[in-house]
């Protein structure tokens, strides 16, 4: 049994015991999650496809953990200008533990 998830604008193929790393949730370490917006759904030869979404389907998870990641280095710069600008970020996530895949 697997299904795709989008959150934070992506799509993530899951399955239950898998572990994701998503942009940030707003909630605590160890709270639950629920994902409505299931792209698709297959439990065994069954499978669903949503037109947006599968309606009735969601995926429950637990956050494991909320970090930072590598440093992400942004150079801009016009030629023949000397125009050079030079920014960066650390961008945040969240790992999400998959621990249940309903589709009713």
């Amino acid at each position: 049994m697997y299904a795709i998830v989008e959150t934070g604008g992506k799509q993530f193929r899951v399955s239950e015991g898998d572990i994701i790393r998503t942009d940030l949730i707003e909630t605590e370490v160890g709270a639950s999650v629920t994902f409505d917006r299931i792209v698709l759904a297959a439990n065994g030869d069954a499978v669903s496809i949503g037109t947006p979404v599968v309606s009735g389907a969601t995926v429950t998870g637990t956050v494991l953990r909320q970090a930072k990641d590598k440093k992400i280095l942004v150079f801009r710069y016009k030629s023949k200008k000397r125009i050079r600008t030079l920014n960066g970020h650390r961008q945040r996530f969240a790992e999400v533990r998959i621990d249940k895949i309903s589709l009713a």
